[in-house]
């Protein structure tokens, strides 16, 4: 009994001091997608670098790997993309979609056109 009670404890510690649960600020108000839900990728790129992100709202990426672009921010936000990291080990990574800057990347094969115009939501920039 002892035990699980120091284990929630330390638990309910470990996650109050994270960024998990934490509205992030908006980093733009509308993204360019393929379609309304951003469910299809617009292109797939090649990280050109690391990428280390400084907060939770962006995915990690190392210097080769495939990168699934599903929005463009606009605005405010047109440095920066939205995507998946295809690792190059099924399982590897988990598979997260996150924001990164365009300048880590370079375009390899277009997908689909990027002519919806979508309002960003706080989901957008929630850190889980």
């Amino acid at each position: 009994m002892a035990f699980e009670l120091w284990f929630a404890l330390s638990l309910c510690l470990v996650l109050g001091t994270s960024e998990a649960g934490k509205q992030m600020p908006k980093l733009s108000d509308k993204k360019l997608c393929a379609d309304s839900e951003c469910s299809y990728p617009i292109l797939i790129a090649r990280a050109l670098q690391d990428y280390y992100p400084g907060d939770c709202r962006f995915i990690p990426i190392r210097q080769g790997q495939l990168v699934y672009v599903y929005a463009m921010l606009k605005d405010r936000g047109n440095l920066f993309w939205a995507g998946s990291v295809q690792d190059s080990y099924y399982g590897q990574q988990e598979a997260r979609i996150g924001h990164f800057p365009s300048s880590v990347v370079e375009e390899t094969h277009a997908l689909m056109p990027a002519t919806t115009e979508v309002k960003t939501t706080k989901w957008d920039f929630y850190c889980y």
